[in-house]
């Protein structure tokens, strides 16, 4: 569900930017995301050859997972079925979500150590909500 979160702002930031005439690079934004987690884990060349192609993955699947909440959630269904069946959907995918967090997580404890993980987990959520901060006050101006 936080993940979901994360990308709705992550749009919506993206959109604002957009509109202002900002450019956003995502090879630009993946390249301060990976220095950021490199630092804050304090990963080495070879920790960080071994992750980030394995988190690069999970956030590539979890992008089609994201896209089928946005598409399934577009229009409200007509009928009471109809919307019990779309919150069975949105359920069925937020686990999937976790589901697919949890297996490449255990992968990358099969590469790193376990406290290489957790931290690398933290820098990223933290890389994120100072990315939306930074688009927050560039907002405002």
């Amino acid at each position: 569900m936080k993940r979901y979160v994360f990308l709705c702002f992550t749009l919506m930031l993206f959109t604002v930017c957009h509109a202002q005439g900002k450019k956003f690079s995502p090879e630009k934004f993946d390249a301060e995301m990976t220095d950021f987690i490199t630092k804050e884990a304090l990963l080495t060349d070879e920790e960080a050859i071994k992750f980030f192609p394995l988190l690069r993955e999970m956030h590539k699947k979890q992008r089609c997972l994201y896209k089928k909440m946005r598409d399934g959630g577009k229009e409200k269904p007509a009928t009471e079925e109809g919307c019990a069946a779309a919150i069975r959907e949105r359920d069925k995918l937020d686990i999937e979500l976790k589901q697919l967090e949890q297996s490449y997580h255990k992968k990358m404890m099969q590469v790193l150590p376990a406290s290489k993980v957790y931290d690398a987990i933290r820098a990223e959520s933290q890389f994120h909500r100072r990315m939306m901060k930074g688009w927050q006050k560039g907002r405002r101006h």
